[in-house]
């Protein structure tokens, strides 16, 4: 079974989400600061794993370029993309 992430461990997995790679950073670092407090440990621990997948891979699968293997990190592309369009709209 998977814990909840504490604030520390939070604030980290913000920190993170801050890739260096404007079309990542303005996907991932905005959908960790408001929704990662929210999901349930479980989809926590996928985003964790999200982050720790390589830079070239995220940007292919945020991008529409691939889709990922793993459904579960596929799931939560598709989760921060739909967070993203759901933002931008005034």
């Amino acid at each position: 079974m998977t814990e909840q992430l504490n604030e520390t461990d939070i604030k980290r997995q913000i920190w993170h989400s801050r890739r260096g790679m404007l079309e990542l950073d303005v996907l991932l670092e905005p959908f960790a600061r408001a929704e990662l407090v929210n999901l349930d440990a479980q989809q926590q621990a996928v985003y964790v794993r999200l982050l720790a997948q390589q830079d070239p891979d995220l940007f292919a699968w945020f991008m529409g370029h691939e889709i990922c293997a793993d459904q579960e990190l596929a799931a939560m592309v598709e989760r921060i993309q739909a967070y993203a369009t759901a933002s931008a709209k005034p």
